[in-house]
């Protein structure tokens, strides 16, 4: 008798009469999304970094002026300190203009698309890959996790 744990669980095996293709298509659409999501974690990085940048100047500024360097002091505060970054906007203002445009509407495409084609399952073309690569049988190898894990 074959364990629960030897086949992929039903949210990731693909849907009755789906056309290789078409999981390979919706695969490439999810990976795509998923470089979306690294982008956004480097614009999150970008928006923290800039941040910590704004804060070091500001001290640097205040350092300067404290060592008897009041022109270059005044210089960093009004030219650099609380800076926007691009044309009217700090980094936050970015972020928020990112996840509220292209990576909601991104998402929300995505959605529907596994939801037309593919039963609204996640990774199928990756579980269908883990089934092809794995060694059925070997402990580490199991299809999924045990009941509770």
């Amino acid at each position: 008798m074959t364990s629960d744990r030897e086949q992929p669980a039903p949210e990731h095996r693909r849907p009755q009469g789906v056309a290789d293709a078409t999981v390979e298509a919706v695969g490439k659409l999810s990976e795509a999304l998923e470089t979306v999501e690294q982008a956004r974690g480097h614009l999150y990085a970008f928006h923290q970094l800039m941040g910590r940048a704004d804060r070091q100047l500001g001290s640097a500024s205040q350092m300067l002026a404290e060592s008897g360097h009041p022109e270059p002091a005044e210089l960093l505060e009004t030219a650099m300190v609380g800076r926007n970054v691009l044309e009217g906007r700090w980094t936050f203002q970015i972020v928020e203009e990112f996840d509220d445009g292209y990576w909601a509407e991104l998402r929300e495409h995505e959605k529907v698309v596994r939801e037309a084609l593919l039963a609204g399952r996640r990774h199928v073309y990756e579980a269908e890959m883990k089934e092809a690569r794995r060694t059925k049988g070997r402990a580490g190898h199991e299809a999924r996790p045990a009941p509770g894990q």
